[in-house]
């Protein structure tokens, strides 16, 4: 070949330059792209936080109304509460209250809440019972009743108390309904809307912080009286059944198919359907739950205990994988060096292997844990999308859950005021599964400093 034929040094750079250019533009637009799609994804959970915080935030404020009560004699005579009498039965007294308790059920205590509010209201206002008694809770003359059962000296006495005002009261006051729409179109009547703008005004009706969604349970009679006591009790007992025996199952299985398992046909089909297992959509674990714990087992329907056990053996793949995987981290040199000391199997991975592995372990638990928190659909497939107005005593009461209490709210008619609450109740589930990761993550960093 010629000097000629030969490729000159310049041009050599040149294609080596180009070459170069074409690679570093290439890796400038996969960052790009990488950060534009990271950007993009935060955009779209900042999207969906603002839209949750903006509507379910004013849910966190509910409005009452301050009223002097009179506890009218006139209305409440059912005579004095009972005494116990010298040698009177504990059973025979308790009757005794009992009795008098029903008699306080059967008054009209409607009457005592409309005289409350028409001394409240301004003076020669006009306006009818069944209007009047709109602007405040139905559940309210139940807590009349109660504050009198708890204190009888109250009769003949008046005392300043706070009352739910309803939910009608609650759009009307915070736009969530409009108020150019004609009377026929809306919740209140014309006199209720004008004595609710009234009460606002003076300082009668104030916005107070909802601790009734906290503490009190579902009721569909007094939607402003509805809260998320029983489905936050619901949800406990499930998360308890869970930790109890998927953490305690899922780490045993793992330590045995990681460290004592023989390698075998028989293994490796127990691993790929564990794997398999980890990838089942949640309403699959729901239909297995119903035809094996309701239809076979016949265990209480709506149960926390049934609960507990689908979303247990939801939670079990996902422990196993984890636990393996941080089993399969640690260095093969401390096993031998364990052995080589005289450690036998098993003191070698329970003595050695496994303290090193507890915070991955732990926190693949608390993550798995957080995730079952957040289930809807096996738990509809088992019932638990019943209306249930108590919190459960034990796992065999019937109970709902926070997701399906959030699935109730958002399917209920009064659209202007669950829309806001449902938002609500999502803050308090996301808030929830957000402490139980940084627990997760707090106690991960803890545990590897001081190994």
């Amino acid at each position: 070949m010629s000097d000629t034929d030969a490729p000159r040094p310049s041009a050599n750079r040149d294609r080596i330059r180009a070459s170069l250019a074409r690679r570093h533009r290439g890796e400038a637009i996969f960052r790009g792209l990488g950060i534009a799609a990271v950007l993009l994804a935060l955009g779209f959970v900042a999207i969906l936080f603002t839209t949750i915080i903006s509507k379910g935030l004013p849910s966190f404020q509910q409005s009452r109304l301050h009223v002097e009560v009179f506890f009218d004699p006139a209305v409440i005579d059912v005579g004095p509460a009972p005494t116990r009498q010298a040698g009177q039965s504990d059973a025979d007294f308790r009757a005794a209250q009992l009795a008098w308790q029903r008699d306080l059920a059967m008054l009209n205590w409607n009457r005592i809440v409309e005289d409350a509010l028409r001394r409240a209201a301004p003076a020669g206002f006009e306006i009818d019972t069944r209007q009047l008694l709109t602007v405040v809770e139905t559940s309210e003359r139940h807590t009349l009743r109660e504050m009198f059962v708890r204190y009888p000296a109250l009769l003949g006495q008046t005392v300043e108390v706070s009352l739910l005002a309803s939910a009608n009261v609650d759009n009307w006051l915070t736009g969530r309904i409009n108020r150019d729409l004609a009377d026929a179109q809306q919740q209140l009547s014309a006199p209720a809307r004008a004595l609710a703008d009234g009460f606002y005004a003076d300082g009668t009706i104030t916005r107070d912080f909802a601790w009734s969604l906290f503490f009190n349970v579902d009721s569909r009679a007094a939607p402003a009286a509805a809260g998320l006591a029983g489905a936050f009790m619901g949800s406990l007992y499930m998360m308890m059944i869970v930790i109890v025996l998927a953490v305690p199952i899922g780490v045993a299985s793992a330590i045995y198919l990681e460290e004592f398992a023989p390698k075998s046909r028989l293994t490796d089909l127990i691993e790929v359907n564990i794997n398999n297992l980890a990838a089942v959509p949640s309403i699959v674990f729901g239909l297995l739950g119903a035809a094996v714990f309701i239809n076979t087992l016949h265990l209480p329907l709506s149960a926390p205990l049934a609960g507990g056990l689908v979303l247990t053996l939801m939670t079990l793949p996902t422990i196993i994988i984890a636990t393996r995987a941080a089993l399969k981290g640690v260095p093969p040199s401390l096993r031998q060096a364990a052995l080589g000391m005289g450690a036998s199997r098993t003191q070698m991975v329970f003595h050695h292997v496994l303290p090193v592995t507890f915070p991955s372990i732990l926190t693949a638990t608390i993550i798995g844990v957080a995730q079952a928190l957040g289930e809807t659909a096996p738990l509809l497939l088992i019932g638990m999308n019943a209306f249930v107005a108590s919190v459960p005593a034990s796992p065999l009461d019937q109970a709902t859950a926070l997701p399906v209490q959030i699935f109730l709210w958002q399917g209920n008619e009064n659209r202007n005021f669950f829309e806001a609450r449902t938002s609500a109740a999502i803050m308090v589930l996301l808030a929830l599964m957000i402490l139980l990761n940084a627990i997760a993550i707090f106690l991960r960093s803890r545990l590897e400093k001081r190994a």
